[in-house]
């Protein structure tokens, strides 16, 4: 019997709606268990010809933790430029942040929401890639900005003396990567990825 695949659904936007810029998006991508790169390079596995991203901006980790027999995934920031945020966290060059059910994620003007629909195999993984015309992303809280972009948003606040999370950087175990922070409620395309998602692996 075929096990199923992980599937990650992800649902791209991009304000300047240049057709070129996601013209190498495939609707259906299966790959290993090695990172799924994303950038501007022609190596990247998800190519977005976007200028203001790097040629290797990020990458998609499937992960096993200790006991369990699912794949897990971190996101990891590969690029010098700007910062990102995932879930309300902001990431910089290196940093890395393990994935959730549902994941929005920023950085260069990019909006990317992934939803997590896992699978029992342990080999390989799905990407389902959306373009969607409207953004994904309605950003209540003026942090999740990066003052390093070129591409014009609103401003960031001074700088709070945050800290940066403890889990950021390392893969932590099963027992040490809760975060006792709230995750934030799906928003409205959030809810409606996971309406329209199949029970199986098909895009």
């Amino acid at each position: 019997m075929e096990r199923t695949l992980t599937v990650l659904r992800v649902a791209l936007y991009h304000p300047t709606q240049v057709p070129a810029a996601f013209s190498s998006v495939p609707p259906r991508l299966q790959h290993d268990t090695s990172p799924l790169l994303v950038g501007r390079g022609q190596k990247a596995h998800l190519q977005l010809k976007l200028p203001h991203l790097s040629r290797r901006h990020l990458s998609l980790e499937p992960y096993r933790e200790r006991g369990s027999a699912v794949l897990s995934f971190c996101l990891k920031v590969l690029s010098h430029k700007g910062s990102m945020w995932v879930n309300g966290l902001r990431l910089r060059y290196l940093e890395q942040v393990p994935l959730s059910t549902f994941n929005r994620i920023t950085f260069s003007g990019v909006q990317m929401l992934i939803h997590v629909e896992v699978g029992v195999s342990l080999e390989a993984f799905v990407c389902c890639f959306h373009l969607s015309p409207a953004p994904l992303i309605y950003r209540l809280e003026a942090e999740e900005t990066d003052e390093d972009e070129i591409i014009p948003q609103q401003q960031p606040p001074q700088d709070s003396g945050e800290r940066t999370p403890a889990h950021l950087g390392v893969l932590q175990g099963p027992s040490q990567t809760q975060d006792s922070s709230p995750q934030p409620s799906p928003g409205r395309a959030e809810i409606q990825l996971q309406r329209e998602a199949p029970e199986d692996a098909h895009c």
